[in-house]
């Protein structure tokens, strides 16, 4: 296999306009589906750890590894009685830390 096909291609700005619209109306849609309707989400963040999970571990590590920071996030706000961005931040940084520190 040659460099080439391991190189990943770039995204022009316009797409990543364009993929940026379509995530923030998914999430819009998908926040009011859940009854979620106003949850602020960055975007950048999620994907971020996503993709730290993914290089760590594996692909699939990515939707496992937001799934259980969000679950973990919702359980620390419900039984913890932390604040949403405060249960958020800290499921985020543990995730995070475990991503840096793992070998695959």
């Amino acid at each position: 296999m040659s460099d080439d096909a391991t190189v990943k291609p770039t995204r022009s700005a316009e797409e990543k306009a364009e993929m940026l619209e379509v995530l923030e109306r998914w999430t819009a849609s998908l926040s009011a589906e859940l009854d979620l309707a106003g949850l602020d989400v960055d975007i950048d963040r999620v994907l971020a750890l996503a993709g730290a999970a993914a290089h760590a571990v594996l692909r699939p590590a990515a939707p496992l590894t937001t799934y259980l920071v969000g679950y973990a996030a919702g359980r620390a706000a419900a039984l913890d009685g932390a604040g949403d961005a405060e249960a958020t931040d800290r499921a985020f940084e543990a995730a995070s830390r475990l991503a840096r520190r793992h070998t695959t």
